[in-house]
C-alpha cells in the first residue's frame, strides 16, 4: 500500500525535523524573528521526534497521523501569532507557514487515507495511493 510508503515517509520526516528543533532551535528562531520562542521550539522537536517514533512503531495508525495534524496547528499557530521584526524574518516565517501547511495537508490525506476502508468512502482524494 502507497499510504503506509507516505506514512513511514512521515514519521521519519518527523523525526529529522524534531531532531532540527531541537538541536538547531536557536538558530531557527533566530531565522524567522522568534527569538523569545527558543524553549517552545526545542519542545515541539521533542513533540516531533516522539510523534515520529510512534508513527514509524504504528504506520497504519489514523490516530498518530491526526496527532501530527494537531502539531502542524500549534506550528501554524505559533507561526502566525508571533511578530517579526524585520522583512528577512517575515519572509523566512512566509516560507515556514507554507511548508507546514503543504505537510499539513499530506498528514490529512494519510490520515484520511488510513481511516477508511473503502476508496468509495472519500471520493475526493484520489485512489492511487492503494
Amino acid at each position: 500500500m502507497q499510504v503506509l510508503r507516505l506514512s513511514r515517509f512521515l514519521g521519519w520526516f518527523s523525526i529529522g525535523l524534531g531532531l532540527l528543533q531541537f538541536l538547531y532551535g536557536r538558530d531557527l528562531a533566530r531565522t524567522i524573528g522568534m527569538r523569545r520562542h527558543t524553549g517552545l521550539i526545542r519542545a515541539f522537536g521533542v513533540r516531533e521526534v516522539a510523534n515520529g517514533v510512534a508513527i514509524l512503531g504504528s504506520p497504519a495508525s489514523a490516530p498518530l497521523l491526526m496527532a501530527r495534524v494537531a502539531g502542524d496547528a500549534m506550528d501554524l499557530a505559533l507561526l502566525a501569532s508571533t511578530p517579526v521584526y524585520g522583512p528577512r524574518e517575515r519572509a523566512n516565517a512566509q516560507w515556514a507557514i507554507a511548508a507546514v501547511a503543504g505537510v499539513t495537508l499530506l498528514d490529512i490525506l494519510c490520515a484520511a487515507r488510513l481511516s477508511t476502508e473503502d476508496d468509495g468512502e472519500l471520493p475526493g482524494l484520489p485512489v492511487y495511493w492503494d
